[in-house]
């Protein structure tokens, strides 16, 4: 990756376990796609005031040649176990995206 990923927690207290399934997630991105430029993955809790039901937000911002893929991951329930799920979820959707514009270039190149 061109420039040092952004990660960025609002209203969450980050755990090293979320911080491991963000460093892990961005790696499986750089092997599906090595012309990743830059990579933004926000954590949040939307709603922080409430004691329970405060869902899970995750963004995750990927910029490479010719485009840029937004995943918005929908909220779930609260729990740091949660919040690695969400982590999770947004990671495996960034890489299908990835996936599918890979197959997508290989076809309008005639491979």
């Amino acid at each position: 990756m061109q420039i040092e990923p952004e990660i960025a927690f609002r209203n969450v207290t980050q755990t090293p376990a979320m911080e491991r399934a963000i460093e892990d997630g961005i790696a499986d991105l750089e092997e599906v796609e090595d012309r990743l430029t830059s990579c933004r993955v926000m954590v949040e809790l939307p709603h922080r005031r409430h004691k329970t039901g405060n869902p899970y937000h995750v963004r995750i911002d990927l910029t490479l040649p010719g485009g840029e893929i937004v995943v918005s991951r929908a909220p779930t329930s609260t729990g740091a176990d949660e919040a690695v799920a969400a982590i999770s979820e947004a990671f495996r959707t960034a890489r299908m995206r990835l996936l599918e514009r890979a197959r997508k270039r290989r076809i309008a190149r005639g491979g």
